[in-house]
């Protein structure tokens, strides 16, 4: 058995209404990957804060076996100087420096009280070839390297470090497969080693592919700590999402099953549409007056998918079809044009602005697509505002009030009105009903089904199985930034939802 080289005990921590961690425990060992699991929210990233000093906790300890009193690190410096390193996904170097000098900024080695250059480039290619990297010019600018190799850069910075600990958050995010590949066998070598390495990801392939343990969280709480080879990929799934179900082993994999629309010319359809990097080319069908869910864990590619077909994110292939005739939609103005309409997940980051009126809010899109020449004048702004606040019941004491002092279920409306505002064809729901309260959730749902019985499609992503078997009537599987399945709705039930979303598994 691996001596431990981390534990983390009974960890609380609490923001300001929200209770990010309750007694959470956290145990890494020598030569060991560890995958930290869960979906949004579960605690990931705040148990990770607390380790490394970018957030304090109230009640807990944290211990590390080559120190004899409890660690409490201030900083990520601190951690890093007691032998605690994380790679993000964003690389937090400096691409204007060389490669030796991200690897050694902060520690480089002198002569006669100045940098010696040589000393320090010699260091860095004997740290590199070490990893397999020999290829790379250490005095080359970091921005001359692609992402993949900028974060084994900040590898071999941990490991010249001699960090006991690396934490590996989100890191191939934005790696093809061979690159994916190649920080896994830099991975397997740091674990022979003795180093302990944390996983944070949304990939379950790849946490079957390379981690030997998992720890689950859900909602601010531990689920369990698993060794990988006694916990299959639905029993992984159903622990994150909270279900519990019966002989998930003995799912038979359905075929694709859709109700007859042969003579029915679709509203959309994808062909190959794909964004490197983010969503892998898909094809869909997409028909008028359904509601067609997006399913997945966080992180599968269900919003990239959305993000691809609206021009959000600019596809790199495939061709889209609206009613049969071929569209170029390389920008949301596009889309806005072609009929479509689209919530997005983060509605702080890029739904509402937060400094205009609920007024403006409602009234931005259909001004964009009307274009500059044509404003609304005030009494239609007044008159469209008056009518949607009425049909969707958002509380606000004066319209022209800040979107910003509404709770957020209010906010989410005020994004539905604008984008009904526009009379859609086609309209992407992603996560509508996320952090808002229940009787709102009802009501959104409610919306979406009256809406599709009028001729409206739409296009429906949540995280909440149950909220998605109410609501769909068919769902697309996405896994790992591709799609890989569909489920027609005599096949929806939860099990079916749980064992489609893991994939790949076999009856043991």
């Amino acid at each position: 058995m691996s001596k431990e080289l981390l534990t983390m005990r009974h960890i609380t921590k609490n923001f300001p209404g929200v209770r990010a961690l309750f007694d959470v425990d956290f145990t890494l060992r020598s030569g060991e990957i560890h995958a930290l699991m869960g979906e949004n929210g579960a605690g990931k990233s705040t148990l990770i804060k607390v380790l490394t000093g970018v957030e304090d906790f109230e009640e807990g300890e944290v211990l590390v076996s080559w120190m004899d009193q409890p660690l409490i690190n201030h900083s990520p410096q601190e951690a890093q100087k007691n032998g605690i390193s994380t790679v993000y996904q964003e690389i937090n170097l400096c691409p204007n420096l060389s490669v030796a000098e991200n690897i050694f900024i902060g520690r480089e080695p002198k002569k006669n009280g100045m940098i010696d250059w040589k000393k320090m480039n010699d260091c860095a290619k004997k740290l590199l070839a070490d990893l397999n990297l020999a290829h790379i010019d250490v005095t080359k600018s970091l921005e001359h390297y692609s992402v993949a190799i900028q974060q084994m850069v900040a590898i071999a910075r941990a490991v010249d470090i001699e960090s006991k600990i690396l934490i590996f958050d989100e890191p191939t995010s934005s790696l093809d497969e061979q690159e994916t590949e190649k920080l896994f066998q830099i991975m397997r070598q740091l674990k022979d080693k003795g180093v302990g390495i944390i996983f944070i990801t949304h990939f379950l392939e790849q946490v079957y592919q390379v981690c030997d343990r998992i720890t689950v969280l859900r909602n601010g709480e531990l689920v369990g700590e698993y060794l990988i080879k006694d916990l299959p990929r639905v029993q992984l799934v159903a622990k994150m999402l909270g279900k519990d179900f019966d002989d998930l082993a003995a799912i038979k994999k359905e075929g694709i099953e859709r109700r007859n629309r042969a003579n029915e010319v679709p509203l959309i359809t994808a062909k190959n549409i794909g964004h490197r990097g983010t969503i892998k080319p898909f094809n869909a069908e997409i028909f008028e007056g359904e509601v067609i869910g997006l399913t997945g864990l966080l992180g599968s590619g269900r919003s990239e998918m959305v993000r691809s077909i609206y021009g959000a994110d600019r596809p790199d292939s495939g061709e889209l079809s609206i009613k049969g005739k071929k569209k170029k939609i390389t920008a949301p103005i596009d889309a806005m044009k072609a009929g479509m309409g689209f919530l997005p997940e983060d509605r702080k980051a890029e739904g509402i602005i937060s400094d205009l009126s609920v007024r403006e809010n409602i009234n931005i899109a259909l001004q964009t697509k009307r274009g500059m020449f044509r404003p609304l004048n005030k009494k239609e702004q007044a008159d469209f505002t008056e009518k949607y606040i009425k049909l969707l019941q958002i509380k606000v004491a004066n319209p022209d009030s800040p979107v910003k002092q509404l709770s957020g279920g209010n906010q989410q409306k005020v994004i539905l009105a604008r984008w009904l505002l526009t009379h859609p064809d086609f309209l992407i729901l992603d996560e509508p009903t996320r952090g808002i309260d229940v009787g709102t959730k009802t009501e959104i749902q409610k919306l979406v089904l009256k809406l599709a019985e009028e001729g409206m499609t739409i296009m429906f992503i949540s995280s909440e199985v149950d909220e998605m078997l109410r609501t769909v009537g068919r769902m697309y599987v996405l896994r790992d930034g591709e799609l890989v399945g569909e489920l027609a709705e005599d096949q929806m039930n939860e099990n079916a939802v749980m064992a489609a979303i893991a994939g790949g598994e076999k009856d043991e």
